[in-house]
């Protein structure tokens, strides 16, 4: 199989369970994968990673193949949600109960 077939019959649903199968070492179902399913989900989630998902996140594969290093700072700013401030729903002080 091409890689242009591959990446053609890859939805993101695909994605997410081959990534999820790769991270945990099992199949949804529980099953654990072999060594050789390992492998080919790894090199088929790094090839969406790069081509299809073209991904900024840290630990991931870049449309240049290279993997995304980010700085510890950039790394917890990404984390950080946006205007946390404005997020909160309600504040108290411990004398307020």
């Amino acid at each position: 199989m091409n890689i242009e077939t591959l990446l053609a019959a890859m939805t993101p649903e695909v994605y997410t369970r081959l990534r999820q199968a790769v991270e945990t070492g099992k199949w949804l179902d529980g099953t654990t994968l072999t060594e050789e399913q390992r492998e080919s989900c790894m090199q088929a989630v790094l090839l969406y990673q790069s081509k299809i998902e073209k991904s900024t996140e840290h630990m991931t594969v870049n449309e240049q193949g290279e993997i995304v290093h980010k700085s510890k700072r950039d790394f917890q700013q990404s984390l950080e949600p946006e205007n946390s401030a404005d997020n909160e729903i309600a504040r108290f002080r411990q004398d307020d109960i």
